[in-house]
């Protein structure tokens, strides 16, 4: 396959920087990423079964994701992309971080789980034209540059009638009190700063990117903390986090020798 032309990165170095220093405590489930541990099981849960919809797969089997290649874009230590692995998955998680591929690594060795993690960027996948049947942006869009730029490379990665599935969060004034104001500078969930409100990315932004890059948005729920439960359930209110499952358009067979108003012949 010829190598395509390189692409600009839409990897932001002051964000790499940042979430680079929390490496060695990326799986302290107390520690700074600690939401993020919370979140998982629900996000978790949904792009699963999204998944299996895709692709005709029952969400109760253990192994519902074997045989199929998955890409864990922005993967950190490895969070997501660990359960994806026990599922049956071949999991590529990549991160520009060296140091948080590192941690990553060493923890799936632990766990005795054959990941292949990389240090490199969505661009640098998609110029030697690398190809997955699903593609995750989870807690991604947010810190890129160019989240157009970005969503039509991750697209570009999604094998014909693939699967790309995005998590963020939303740019309104309830996000910022609650997942900005309250979590980083109030309850100290986050790290102060991990968040920009002016990089958050509106439901509407992100389904037009998609479209944009050829996708079609199959589904889209919203994300809310629960309090007294300590947990993170669906919601239909998508105010401040969201999750969205966009589908790549099949392949179509042709025969190279079809003519206009001529039948197919018969495959046997």
């Amino acid at each position: 396959m010829p190598r395509r032309s390189p692409q600009p990165t839409t990897v932001d170095p002051s964000e790499i920087a940042r979430f680079a220093a929390l490496a060695k405590r990326w799986w302290d489930a107390d520690g700074p990423m600690r939401p993020l541990h919370r979140l998982n099981p629900t996000r978790l849960a949904w792009l699963k079964g999204e998944i299996c919809k895709r692709f005709g797969r029952d969400a109760k089997d253990a192994s519902a994701l074997s045989g199929l290649r998955v890409l864990d874009i922005g993967c950190g230590a490895g969070i997501l992309s660990e359960p994806l692995a026990r599922m049956g998955a071949a999991v590529v998680g990549i991160d520009p971080s060296d140091e948080i591929i590192a941690a990553a690594r060493l923890h799936a060795a632990e766990g005795d789980l054959a990941i292949d993690y990389r240090a490199t960027t969505a661009e640098a996948l998609a110029e030697v034209g690398e190809q997955f049947d699903v593609v995750t942006i989870l807690e991604v869009v947010e810190h890129v540059t160019d989240v157009e730029s970005f969503v039509a490379t991750a697209a570009s990665l999604v094998k014909p009638g693939g699967l790309i599935v995005a998590s963020t969060i939303n740019r309104t004034m309830k996000a910022f009190l609650l997942a900005i104001v309250g979590a980083e500078y109030v309850l100290g969930w986050l790290p102060r700063g991990t968040h920009t409100y002016d990089k958050l990315v509106t439901p509407s932004e992100l389904s037009t990117a998609l479209r944009a890059a050829g996708l079609t948005v199959m589904a889209e729920t919203g994300v809310m903390y629960a309090p007294l439960a300590d947990e993170w359930r669906l919601t239909t209110d998508m105010d401040v986090n969201y999750m969205m499952a966009a589908t790549s358009p099949a392949a179509t067979r042709r025969s190279p020798h079809r003519h206009r108003g001529a039948l197919e012949p018969r495959r046997r």
